[in-house]
């Protein structure tokens, strides 16, 4: 705190009448440290090398137990000028730009589309790629909430949330809670390390606002010693996350739909619980008036409830991604995750047979008229040849006569 003492005044982070000699009563094992944090960088580090190994050994064994097998793929032609296109200018041509790469590279159009279609299939994600992902977290998640979990149930304020209020801030930390912090605090470091490399999805600037808000909102509340209501709040984010990822490692896999589903109705329920009524109504009631009880309102109150709102924002987003995907399912319309990566499978393939089935249909149709019309002219040139030779029979059927 030498470093930067505007930074520290009391007044931003502690409530009025309260200094930091007060805090400083706790011994150095018993209160958060600003310098604490500076461990969550290497574990950040730690956590990337632990998923590299866990997605090199022991992801792939586990995908083929759930029957998960990367798609065929067709590599794409060596066209120089359409490669050079595609990865500077764009991967979804224009219809005018389709007709001056025609004439630039002496293809038909349905050439060019085809090429394009399969460049992109190219650098799709593989299904064991995303199974990695997804089974990473789950791993992660299922053993942060059990710990957690372990290490919170028998609180007081894990029954009883005035508890988190009781003699604030002078309350002495626990080192399992400690650790708690520090491991999700690594964690999400590790995802913001490792967001440009891993699977971009339609939701890509959201979590990048959610990775952020999050290691934020875990360093301040850290520093500030909201650590009774931060546990509370990461564990509730744990809970429903672990059932998500197991949802996707099926759905990656072959012969799951079934349990797919089922996981995935039971995830959207728990999301829906946990994110837009228990954490309105439990969370950031306890951090919004239950805390008024003890001190009154000062710059660390507003800025910490700031993120929880934009937490809470983002969750009414994902809710409704989730609620559409819900729809969906019931209309037997659901064949991928809402926020699936920006290149959609589905919807491409899908509009990739329509073209080629209205191609193919225009093909036909152009044939038919061709025909109808060969046929056509040719009944003009039999009737004609018929008539001709009428008339040649019955003229000569006529000078005989004379």
């Amino acid at each position: 705190m030498d470093l930067l003492p505007d930074l520290w005044r009391q007044e931003y982070w502690l409530p009025a009448g309260v200094t930091w000699t007060d805090v400083e009563q706790l011994a150095d094992s018993d209160r958060p440290r600003p310098h604490d944090l500076l461990i969550a960088l290497p574990l950040a580090l730690g956590f990337v090398a632990l998923r590299y190994v866990f997605e090199s050994f022991f992801a792939p064994p586990m995908g083929r137990c759930l029957g998960v097998k990367n798609r065929l793929q067709v590599t794409a032609a060596p066209l120089p000028r359409l490669e050079s296109f595609y990865t500077q200018r764009s991967r979804h041509p224009t219809q005018s730009e389709i007709v001056s790469l025609m004439l630039l590279c002496g293809k038909t159009q349905r050439q060019i589309e085809t090429w394009f279609r399969v460049r992109r299939n190219q650098d799709r994600p593989p299904l064991t790629k995303k199974f990695g992902e997804a089974a990473w977290r789950f791993f992660f998640y299922l053993t942060a909430f059990v710990a957690g979990l372990a290490c919170l149930i028998d609180r007081p304020w894990f029954w009883d949330r005035r508890e988190c209020w009781t003699q604030y801030p002078v309350q002495p930390m626990e080192r399992a809670h400690y650790w708690y912090y520090m491991l999700e605090l690594g964690f999400y470091g590790s995802l913001l390390l490792r967001i440009s490399v891993d699977i971009k999805r339609k939701d890509f600037k959201e979590q990048v606002i959610h990775h952020l808000a999050t290691i934020f909102l875990l360093s301040f509340s850290y520093c500030a010693n909201y650590i009774r209501i931060g546990t509370l709040v990461m564990l509730l984010h744990d809970s429903s996350d672990i059932l998500l990822e197991s949802a996707k490692m099926f759905n990656y896999g072959t012969g799951w739909r079934k349990t797919c589903d089922t996981l995935f109705v039971v995830f959207a329920v728990a999301f829906l619980v946990t994110r837009l009524v228990v954490f309105p109504s439990k969370i950031l009631h306890t951090t919004l008036v239950l805390s008024m009880e003890e001190f009154q309102p000062f710059f660390g109150y507003y800025l910490f409830n700031v993120l929880l709102m934009v937490l809470q924002a983002l969750h009414i987003f994902w809710a409704g991604l989730i609620i559409r995907m819900v729809y969906k399912f019931q209309k037997g319309k659901l064949e991928k995750d809402e926020r699936s990566d920006e290149e959609s499978e589905v919807d491409e393939e899908s509009r990739d047979k329509r073209g080629e089935e209205n191609a193919d249909q225009g093909e036909d149709f152009c044939w038919e008229r061709s025909r109808d019309n060969m046929n056509s002219k040719l009944r003009m040139l039999t009737n004609s040849c018929v008539l001709t030779n009428h008339r040649a029979s019955v003229a000569n059927n006529m000078r005989k006569a004379q």
